[in-house]
């Protein structure tokens, strides 16, 4: 399980281009992703700035959530960037993913809240996966500190 940090990168980038929660809507399939959600009624793709910033006002504060899991993975990717080209520190980068799985339990939990929606919280199983596999053995209190 002790992969380089090439290897880390690429997982970390995986989890930012794969769906972070599906939404059935009453027959309507709505994806979130990190830099947007897709819409297939209408067929549309929204930028996650245009969603916040341009198109809604007064957002329950578990879509909030959303937004500061994004800025948490940022901060993860660059961190793990880091690693690449200079050094990472692997309990930052494991922090800001599980911290940005954690932010995606409370969209979860508030879409499924409501009636006719059916969400599936796929960005905490994948974000929590990438941790556990690429960062757990680097920073486990068994394992000593660091490994290289």
């Amino acid at each position: 399980m002790g992969q380089g940090p090439r290897r880390r990168l690429i997982a970390v980038l995986a989890v930012g281009v794969l769906p972070w929660t599906v939404l059935v809507i009453g027959g309507e399939l709505t994806v979130l992703f990190t830099f947007g959600l897709f819409n297939t009624n209408p067929l549309a793709v929204v930028s996650i700035y245009d969603y916040f910033y341009r198109f809604t006002q007064g957002l329950p504060a578990f879509i909030e959530a959303w937004r500061s899991g994004v800025v948490l993975y940022l901060l993860a990717l660059a961190s793990a960037v880091s690693g690449v080209v200079w050094r990472e520190d692997e309990r930052i980068t494991a922090l800001a993913l599980v911290g940005a799985g954690l932010t995606q339990v409370s969209v979860f939990l508030g879409f499924n809240r409501r009636i006719g929606y059916v969400a599936l919280p796929v960005g905490t199983v994948l974000l929590l996966a990438v941790v556990w596999w690429y960062y757990w053995p680097l920073v486990a209190p068994d394992s000593g500190g660091r490994s290289r």
